[in-house]
């Protein structure tokens, strides 16, 4: 007389059980608090940088210190308005002043992070890619642009 088929191969299970207590220890840590530290390398370079709204719907940079804007944002820049948006959304949540700046860090591993420290909030930069990152580069180092001319108006 033959062996009846087998409904499940041995190995499935103790994967199934391995993948199952992977599992349980996330969520033990998650609901316990406990809070991964993560390690930077020194900042070797911050800027405090505001960001406001304009009334043609661009986004003027300004640096906190000096008040100067250093750039405009308009258009095609989704991403830098984007984390923007998730940092002014934290703000408005927790019921913080809008116009406090960000800091914008490099560091000495050559990454580039934002950090809210009104809320404690920080975003590597490095996550998104070579491009996004580069978005907000440019701003470490950026320039107070010159003033706008009406038409006109003598230089």
């Amino acid at each position: 007389m033959a062996a009846p088929p087998r409904s499940f191969h041995p190995m499935a299970l103790v994967l199934l059980g391995m993948a199952l207590s992977a599992l349980l220890l996330v969520a033990v840590a998650r609901w316990s608090g406990t809070r991964v530290e993560q390690f930077d390398a020194p900042v070797t370079a911050s800027r405090a940088l505001r960001f406001e709204d304009t009334a043609n719907g661009a986004v003027a940079v300004l640096d906190a210190q000096s008040g100067a804007e250093i750039a405009r944002l308009e258009g095609e820049q989704g991403f830098v308005r984007g984390v923007l948006r998730a940092m002014a959304r934290e703000r408005k949540r927790r019921d913080l002043d809008r116009h406090l700046p960000l800091l914008l860090q490099s560091h000495a591993d050559g990454s580039l992070t934002l950090l809210d420290a009104a809320t404690g909030e920080r975003i590597n930069l490095e996550s998104f890619g070579p491009t996004q990152r580069a978005s907000f580069a440019a701003l470490q180092t950026a320039q107070p642009m010159a003033p706008k001319t009406q038409t006109g108006d003598k230089p």
